[in-house]
């Protein structure tokens, strides 16, 4: 649990190799009760978060609400979150199935909308819905002016494009569908802090379908590794190649 989290961060910070740590959060449209929730822990604990944005759904009433959050940043999310996939095949939204055109017309239409709504707040970063996109995708992204994606898992070796991931996922999507146990999430944890390197370990949440675990989770993380040496929470901008 978190004994073995903290065994790790001890390690790193005898070591002088502090892990960076990041946040995703998915799906945001409008401002919600959930959305102000999180936010509101953002603030507590000075945590960036990324809320990866739908763009057709979205409009000024969120770029308002994270007017008074500075520490929100917001990620380019497909563009409608809309299945494309048949019923044989896992879904996605940025897949094969369509013309790539209009596959790229979507994302280029979701980039400068989030462009115009959110500023210097928006990261040029692709959040695949569903954390997935087909590799024919991929080498179109660099011209439109994304800088990076962002799945789930490890990061390809090599790939047209930067990967930016998540690594813990607080969903128990095939299960409850609600919060997964402390005690899970943080051994996943503690065995990605104690892998070697210094890739970005990403924490990925869905603020829409949180119930308590999932919200209790984020506040006991939070509590234990913001001032701890063994790692340090960073924005997604700061994790942007040069």
């Amino acid at each position: 649990m978190s004994d073995d989290v903290l065994r790790v961060l001890d390690a790193r910070a005898a070591r002088h190799e502090p892990a960076l740590l990041w946040w995703r959060d998915d799906d945001a449209t409008v401002p919600t009760p959930a959305l102000d929730q999180l936010l509101e822990i953002a603030a507590q604990y000075q945590v960036p978060v990324t809320l990866a944005v739908i763009p057709a759904t979205t409009g000024d009433a969120l770029a308002r609400r994270l007017d008074t959050a500075p520490l929100a940043h917001v990620a380019v999310h497909g563009w409608s979150h809309t299945n494309h996939a048949p019923a044989t095949e896992k879904k996605q939204e940025l897949g094969a199935q369509r013309p790539q055109d209009t596959v790229m017309a979507e994302l280029a239409a979701g980039l400068a909308k989030l462009s115009d709504l959110h500023g210097a707040r928006m990261v040029p970063v692709l959040v695949p819905p569903w954390n997935r996109i087909a590799p024919e995708v991929l080498p179109g992204l660099g011209p439109l002016g994304f800088r990076a994606v962002s799945v789930f898992g490890p990061a390809a070796e090599t790939a047209p494009v930067p990967q930016i991931n998540t690594h813990v996922d607080l969903i128990d999507w095939r299960g409850t569908r609600g919060g997964r146990s402390e005690a899970d999430l943080m051994a996943e944890l503690a065995m990605a802090l104690a892998l070697p390197g210094d890739a970005p370990i990403g924490i990925l949440s869905h603020h829409l379908v949180h119930d308590a675990a999932a919200w209790s989770y984020l506040v006991t993380l939070f509590g234990l590794t913001r001032d701890h040496p063994g790692c340090r929470w960073v924005g997604l901008p700061d994790l942007l190649p040069a």
